[in-house]
């Protein structure tokens, strides 16, 4: 990790690598400059690339599959972008060398090897897919599905705050939550993986988002903010790849599947509300939380703290301009309880949460979000 980083690509990676190369990355990816830089730089070095720039944002699989399909030949894959790249970047990797079919490896631990050396550049500070063993694919027209296996996890991350500058505020401030709740939601999961050490970097992640996400979204070019915003997310990435995510997740998932809602900006939609619904029983976390994320707030007791973490989390939120409510994003009341009946099919991350999540409850949420 360090400023600048990016320029040194070619002598990071061609002793793991080889001389030919898959560029994963997506078209908006390539509007900035960046991937042409970071392209140049590599055959400078005398490398061969070849650029897969046609990622979407929650992938499907027939984005999967093609890049999969121009993997097969290359020595190493390299995925530059957001999520949605670094997770395709990462099927790529695993399908053309394995010979897997992708619907096989859907689940836990389903996945099997080998598969091609991987290097993974997050250009957001959102997701943490760089370090984490998952990578999430829509099937169909809106249901996601994920793969999860240590095998997904990369040789090489390279974490440079250089390459988030020129993401807008809204991007920022979106991302910037959705790390955020990786956070939160390793923190209070009930997977037996929730452990002093998943806490530990969940802890660490909130003191550095929550003190610098207003100023990396309002002073973009800040480049300390910049810097604890990428580590930040990093380190979120790690407590929920032992610890994984919950209700929040589960619901935004069918969000972003039905409105294309971006995935940062659907979990920032429900998450306050989530919050509310579990504090009856995860009162003790969120208080715990509070006193590292917002040290300045002052509780009298748990119940307090946990109330005013909610609270606290909702103000960031609008003070990075999100929009804050279902109806703001183009949803249709009327739509509330097919997404409450698509949000039950997320059994791998309900199953974490602290309390109970059924239909109803799904639907009060969203009654709450709207």
């Amino acid at each position: 990790m360090g400023p600048g980083l990016a320029k040194d690509l070619a002598s990071i990676i061609q002793p793991l690598f080889g001389d030919r190369i898959l560029f994963v990355t997506d078209p908006g990816m390539v509007a900035t400059g960046l991937v042409e830089t970071a392209v140049e730089n590599l055959r400078s070095a005398g490398l061969l690339v070849d650029v897969f720039d046609a990622v979407k944002a929650d992938p499907p699989e027939d984005i999967i599959l093609l890049a999969a399909d121009m993997a097969r030949g290359v020595s190493g894959v390299l995925g530059f972008g957001g999520g949605s790249s670094l997770d395709v970047a990462k099927l790529a990797a695993l399908l053309a060398a394995s010979g897997q079919p992708l619907a096989d490896a859907y689940g836990v631990g389903n996945a099997i090897g080998p598969r091609l050396p991987l290097v993974l550049v997050p250009t957001t500070s959102g997701t943490g897919s760089e370090v984490t063993p998952i990578s999430i694919v829509t099937t169909g027209t809106s249901e996601k599905m994920g793969v999860v296996s240590p095998l997904l996890l990369p040789d090489i991350a390279i974490l440079d705050p250089e390459l988030t500058r020129g993401l807008p505020p809204h991007v920022t401030a979106a991302t910037g939550i959705d790390a955020m709740v990786h956070a939160i939601e390793a923190y209070s999961s009930t997977n037996a993986n929730n452990n002093p050490i998943s806490r530990t970097l969940a802890i660490e992640a909130l003191r550095l988002m929550s003190g610098v996400l207003r100023q990396a979204v309002h002073v973009p070019d800040d480049i300390d903010a910049r810097s604890d915003m990428l580590l930040g997310s990093m380190l979120a990435g790690q407590a929920f790849a032992n610890s994984p995510v919950a209700a929040v997740h589960a619901l935004a998932y069918p969000i972003g599947g039905h409105y294309k809602v971006p995935h940062g900006l659907s979990n920032s939609l429900v998450l306050p509300h989530v919050l509310r619904f579990n504090i009856k029983v995860a009162s003790r976390a969120y208080a715990q939380l509070l006193r590292h994320a917002f040290p300045n707030i002052s509780a009298e007791s748990d119940a307090d703290a946990a109330i005013k973490f909610v609270e606290a989390m909702a103000k960031l939120s609008r003070d990075c301009g999100l929009p804050q409510t279902l109806r703001e994003v183009g949803i249709e009341h009327d739509a509330l309880p097919m997404l409450a009946r698509d949000a039950m099919k997320q059994t791998r991350l309900l199953v974490n949460n602290p309390r109970k999540v059924n239909e109803a409850a799904a639907l009060q949420i969203y009654e709450a979000a709207w």
